[in-house]
């Protein structure tokens, strides 16, 4: 079985510097810290970083994230599934690091290996994509007007962006827009944990937005090779209408920027066309309806992910997964 430890599969990884960071290797050393087994696995020039989770009576759920990287070959696909066959997995969950626009080389692929199209994805099948490249004149000028005058706002009222180690501050502000919001969130070693693993490499920053040393909101961005992704952001309840999260948002656009970035991921955002996202994110506030009324400001591409893709190893759990997916599955936090 080709599986291959950490310092293998970093060294995989560095012939793809612009593999999605949820499939490195700090990745699954982040998510086995928090019930995860990690096994990546390598086959020529393609490889998947798969986390599993136990289930009751000895059964396993396997998941590949925003992988695998590389093209999708048959050969890979088959050590997989002796993998999963091996840890007695019912369903090997995949969301491919592709664009549903671009994935027409896996419609007749996957299906072949007795994969299906899921209606259900851990991490959102929408986004919004900044193209940060240029100048910052030119980054701002592509946003809403609206937009550029908050950012304007914030600096007017005297609020600075800094870069912060508080993860406590940033946990207590996460729970309060939690709360506010009515979205999950992890335990707090999770947070941590993901700053002790990617800030000491520069791919991933804590920015927290302050009036006074008053801190106003922070989020944690998170950075590899071209791309960064905004992936979790909180907020108190001071001092909302003076617009720190533009503020601290642009800022974070801008160390994208300092790490080399040319595309910036604004993480989620519901999920239909733009021209239905466009017609109701005015009156619209539930669910992530008013994180795209925010994300749209900043003048980002709406893209679609590919898949996710389901192989089915047991029909009788898969239906039991379905049923309980359909109650719990927007009360758990992706990523």
């Amino acid at each position: 079985m080709p599986q291959v430890s950490n310092t293998d599969w970093d060294a995989f990884l560095s012939g793809y510097p612009d593999a999605h960071i949820l499939q490195s290797a700090l990745w699954g050393e982040l998510k086995s810290s928090f019930g995860w087994e990690v096994s990546r696995v390598v086959v020529g020039a393609t490889g998947g970083q798969i986390l599993f989770r136990r289930y009751p009576f000895g059964f396993q759920f396997a998941y590949i994230p925003k992988g695998p990287v590389g093209a999708f070959t048959e050969a890979f696909w088959q050590e997989v599934d002796q993998l999963c066959k091996r840890r007695r997995v019912f369903l090997l969950k995949v969301e491919p690091d592709t664009w549903a626009e671009a994935s027409t080389s896996l419609q007749p692929q996957l299906p072949s290996l007795a994969f299906r199209l899921s209606s259900h994805s851990i991490q959102p099948m929408r986004t919004l994509v900044l193209d940060i490249r240029g100048s910052e004149a030119e980054i701002l000028e592509k946003m809403k007007q609206k937009t550029r005058y908050n950012i304007r706002l914030a600096l007017k009222r005297g609020i600075v962006v800094r870069p912060s180690a508080d993860l406590d501050t940033f946990y207590r502000m996460l729970q309060a827009t939690s709360r506010r919001d009515g979205f999950g969130i992890h335990q707090p070693g999770y947070y941590q944990k993901i700053y002790e693993l990617f800030s000491p490499r520069n791919e991933c920053e804590l920015l927290q937005a302050e009036y006074q040393g008053q801190p106003l909101a922070a989020l944690l961005v998170l950075a590899r090779g071209k791309r960064a992704w905004y992936f979790y952001g909180a907020s108190s309840n001071e001092h909302r209408d003076w617009m720190p999260t533009y503020l601290l948002q642009w800022e974070a656009i801008r160390w994208a920027r300092r790490m080399g970035c040319s595309e910036y991921d604004l993480w989620g955002v519901p999920d239909f066309d733009e021209e239905k996202l466009e017609a109701n994110f005015s009156t619209r506030s539930d669910g992530l309806w008013g994180v795209y009324r925010f994300k749209r400001g900043f003048g980002g591409t709406l893209r679609r992910a590919a898949g996710p893709w389901d192989r089915v190893y047991n029909p009788w759990l898969y239906a039991i997964y379905r049923l309980w997916i359909s109650r719990y599955a927007y009360e758990r936090p992706p990523v």
